[in-house]
């Protein structure tokens, strides 16, 4: 497989450090994108099979063919799914089979990058914003644009504070509103700016939560990030591992929360004698702590700068 420039894989060290011990011989990329983690863990494991998931038709047809890797075309919310057929297909109908399951959350580099893909609010483009293109509009499936024109200005609002964490939600929805038709990404970009007060303007650009938040309803990133991790912490075989690369604090809250909860144990109060509620951990952390990329990466790869690394192992079937 050769290195693609579609996507600028992060903190591929990291990933294939915390494999390691687990000597993986099955590994779900969930997010292959470009194929980067696939491909160093394809050089760094000889004999090792991936089942590499992405809903982008894009990130599909430029995977190369590799004896090694099947590609499948899905949303890793339908994780469930394709596990079970994983297993089933390597005589392991029990989970017994996958060894590690790999999450890179997030837009690929060749999404911002590709003005018609809608994603970036320094690129004029559509108003798109789907990782799905080939997806149906209709009944539940919408973009970015059905958000931006035609959503009440309550909703865009929602959105804003929900998933962007925009302090500024109200007034930039109202802004949204007052200017439709709103016909390209450049257009959103600058009506967004002006609903922000300059002192808010100095550092990060003003649309980058708005679009962010627009992105993650229009493809339900969220839901899909809580169904895909139930999945993987079903599949992963005892002693394997699921790790998530998450890029800002809403991904990277849930994966946390959902970590400690299954390596917690016991929740009896500490005063108790004696356990009563008969919980065991399922879980177990390998590192406590978020793992970060290293200054060198960031400098290479400025876009790895807000990368957290989250590790679990399981220890109960």
């Amino acid at each position: 497989m050769n290195q693609s420039p579609y996507h600028v894989p992060v903190m591929v060290n990291e990933v294939v450090d915390m494999l390691r011990p687990i000597s993986p011989r099955l590994v779900v990329d969930a997010t292959y994108g470009g194929g980067g983690h696939t491909r160093a863990l394809l050089e760094a494991f000889p004999g090792i099979q991936i089942v590499a998931i992405d809903r982008d038709p894009d990130a599909i047809a430029r995977g190369p063919a590799a004896e090694r890797v099947r590609l499948v075309r899905a949303n890793f919310a339908s994780l469930d799914h394709i596990a079970r057929e994983t297993c089933q297909k390597g005589g392991a109908g029990d989970g017994s089979y996958i060894d590690g399951i790999l999450f890179d959350l997030g837009v690929s580099s060749h999404q911002f990058d590709e003005a018609g893909r809608g994603f970036s609010y320094r690129r004029r483009g559509p108003i798109d914003m789907r990782m799905d293109r080939d997806a149906e509009l209709g009944s539940g499936s919408f973009g970015a644009d059905t958000i931006v024109n035609e959503w009440p200005v309550d909703d865009i609002a929602d959105i804003l504070r929900r998933y962007g964490e925009e302090r500024m939600a109200r007034r930039i929805a109202g802004a949204i509103v007052a200017n439709r038709p709103i016909t390209d990404t450049q257009q959103l970009a600058d009506v967004v700016a002006g609903a922000v007060p300059a002192a808010l303007r100095r550092h990060k650009h003003p649309a980058r939560r708005t679009f962010q938040a627009i992105r993650i309803a229009v493809n339900d990133e969220l839901g899909s990030l809580e169904s895909g991790l139930e999945a993987a912490i079903r599949w992963v075989r005892p002693g394997g591992r699921v790790l998530v690369i998450a890029y800002h604090s809403l991904e990277d809250r849930i994966v946390k929360r959902r970590f400690a909860a299954g390596a917690a144990g016991c929740v009896c109060p500490p005063d108790f004698p004696v356990c009563t509620c008969g919980r065991v951990a399922e879980l177990r952390l390998p590192v406590r702590h978020a793992l970060r990329p290293t200054q060198a990466e960031i400098a290479a790869n400025p876009r790895a700068r807000s990368a957290l690394l989250r590790v679990v192992e399981k220890v109960t079937s």
